[in-house]
């Protein structure tokens, strides 16, 4: 559903805390959220049998109660989440949820119904097609009976089969003739692992031990906050700043920035806490490793907002060096006689190198009459006046794509949200309020002729153009 951690934790909390459905009042349509058990109380599980029962049939429901085990680091203060009961069907009460608790609701109630039920059925199914001397083939799964899926299926992972074993196929004979529809011809390489979704990242956490359901979504939300990482088409991608701190506390803390210790006191606070160990004697141990890496990080460690690294470049406001420096979006260059100079320039090249100047356009500033000239900042590219900072007027930078609401002449440029996600808008922001998450290409559409498509991302990663109205439904060639 694409809900960040932080926004599924707060619907959530509303289901649990009650809503009011109508004249019964406020109801609370869930158990406790932040619980990564699995327990289910017994009066909970009679209750989902009775309804898999009178809903599917028989078919689908097993001889016995299904339960299933805890992962030893689970916390078992509370059962699973699970709908309060049976009496409160999704699409009964759907007139009084918001359209994100209705969401949150049905997954909790499917999830919790599908976990009482069969099995699904699956052939798993190679089929040849002969056509004159070429053999096609296609392997995946014919569904037989579906079980648990009539209620509820997990969506696909990144890292989906390659053998396409969980491709769903139709049920076809042998010997039956079959009509070409289309060919195409697709070439696939190899793709590096693909980077976390907010998703993948919390389920990676999980695997490895690392936080708890309470934490999940606080960890996420620091990371963003901090500008450590940004999303870009909901994946995350490291920042500078984040680079730089991740390397400075792996090479002066690498006890606490091993992801083994983490897990480790995760573990040890749970024996704390079933008195199997002391927290002093704990917190000691710990501490008495930690204390040595500090006072070596004291003298050791970096201070990159202090450090200076010289350039051949010259100030031109004052005739002084200019400098490569740290600040908070990330290295940077300045005067060296700041604060009494405060020229400041973005970073083109890598340390120790000189700086290239800002990429020139014909532009000319409406203001002062200098060219403008293409520059890096916290949100993205934009164009501003050579003459910064005598002169700070920029704008924004096109993606050759012009603004589709009618009667606009504004075009769509390339913009970041508050939580750091990219996404495109139109120049003429508040003016005109159009905007779209996926990066549009100035290619009109083949198959409607619509003025731009939108480049899309598969779940592995792998980047496709489509059709920017969603009504035509034009999927086209793979990017690079």
């Amino acid at each position: 559903m694409r809900f960040s951690p932080a926004k599924t934790m707060r619907v959530a909390q509303k289901l649990y805390e009650g809503i009011e459905v109508g004249a019964e009042g406020s109801v609370g349509l869930i158990t406790y959220m932040r619980t990564d058990s699995v327990r289910i109380a017994d009066d909970a599980l009679n209750s989902a049998r009775d309804f898999i029962a009178e809903t599917y049939g028989p078919a689908y429901l097993p001889p016995k109660a299904r339960f299933f085990k805890n992962q030893g680091s689970a916390q078992d203060a509370h059962e699973a989440i699970r709908p309060t009961g049976m009496s409160y069907k999704p699409k009964d009460i759907k007139a009084h949820l918001t359209p994100d608790q209705f969401k949150l609701y049905q997954l909790i109630w499917n999830r919790f119904i599908a976990c009482q039920m069969n099995p699904a059925i699956f052939d798993q199914t190679t089929i040849d097609i002969s056509v004159t001397d070429c053999l096609f083939r296609a392997q995946g799964q014919v569904l037989r009976f579906p079980g648990y899926t009539a209620v509820y299926t997990e969506a696909k992972e990144d890292n989906g089969e390659e053998n396409g074993l969980g491709t769903m196929l139709p049920a076809l004979t042998e010997g039956e003739t079959l009509t070409l529809v289309s060919l195409k011809s697709e070439q696939r390489f190899t793709q590096p692992p693909p980077r976390f979704t907010e998703a993948t990242l919390v389920k990676e956490l999980e695997d490895k031990g690392i936080g708890r359901p309470s934490t999940y979504a606080a960890i996420l939300s620091t990371i963003q906050d901090r500008e450590y990482v940004i999303l870009e088409q909901t994946r995350f991608k490291p920042t500078e700043l984040g680079t730089m701190v991740n390397d400075q506390l792996k090479a002066n803390f690498p006890q606490i920035m091993d992801v083994a210790f983490t897990a480790g006191m995760e573990k040890k606070l749970d024996l704390i806490e079933e008195g199997e160990l002391k927290r002093l004697v704990t917190l000691q141990e710990f501490y008495a490793t930690f204390s040595q890496d500090l006072e070596k990080a004291k003298v050791g460690m970096k201070n990159l907002k202090k450090e200076a690294t010289p350039t051949d470049e010259i100030c031109d406001l004052c005739q002084s060096p200019m400098v490569i420096k740290w600040g908070r979006w990330g290295r940077f260059v300045a005067c060296s006689d700041y604060p009494n100079c405060k020229n400041r320039k973005n970073l083109a090249k890598a340390e120790n190198g000189p700086a290239e100047p800002p990429q020139l356009t014909d532009i000319i500033c409406e203001k002062c009459g200098k060219n403008m000239a293409v520059k890096k900042g916290r949100f993205g590219d934009f164009i501003g006046c050579s003459g910064y900072p005598l002169c700070k007027n920029i704008l924004s930078v096109s993606t050759g794509v012009n603004c589709p609401e009618e009667g606009c002449d504004g075009y769509l440029t390339q913009k970041r949200s508050k939580g750091g996600k990219v996404f495109y808008s139109c120049s003429r922001y508040p003016a005109c309020k159009f905007a779209i998450w996926d990066r549009p290409v100035p290619e009109p559409c083949p198959k409607c002729q619509a003025p731009f498509l939108v480049e899309k991302k598969r779940r592995g990663g792998e980047s496709y153009l489509a059709c920017s109205r969603k009504e035509c439904g034009y999927k086209g060639k793979q990017q690079e």
